[in-house]
C-alpha cells in the first residue's frame, strides 16, 4: 500500500526531531530513522496498527506506537493509500489531530 505523509505530520516529525538533537546529539536522527522504518512497516501487508478511541476511532483514524519514542503515527486509510494525518507525543495534547480527519 501507498504511504503518503501529510504536511501537519512532516512538521511535527521535524520540530521533534530538532528537540531530540538538542538533548542529545545524534537522537533526533534516530528519531527519523523509526519514523522512516515505520513507515515501511505501514507499506506492508496488514501493518501493526491499532485503533484510536472515540470519534476518530469510527471514522476511522488508526496509530502504529513506534517503538522507543513516546510518539505514535496516526494514520487514515482509503483504498488507495495510508495517509499520515500525525506524529503525535503520547502525552502531550491527547485528540489535538481529531479535526485532521475528514469523513
Amino acid at each position: 500500500m501507498k504511504v503518503k505523509v501529510s504536511t501537519e505530520a512532516t512538521e511535527e516529525l521535524i520540530e521533534a526531531a530538532a528537540w531530540y538533537e538538542l538533548e542529545v546529539p545524534g537522537l533526533g536522527d534516530q528519531l527519523i530513522d523509526t519514523f522512516e522504518q515505520a513507515t515501511i512497516k505501514l507499506s506492508e501487508p496488514n501493518p501493526p496498527l491499532v485503533p484510536v478511541v472515540g470519534e476518530a476511532a469510527r471514522m476511522g483514524a488508526k496509530r502504529l506506537i513506534l517503538q522507543r519514542f513516546p510518539f505514535s503515527i496516526v494514520t487514515i486509510e482509503n483504498s488507495q493509500a495510508i495517509t499520515i494525518i500525525a506524529f503525535a507525543h503520547h502525552s502531550r495534547k491527547p485528540g489535538y489531530w481529531h479535526e485532521r480527519i475528514t469523513p
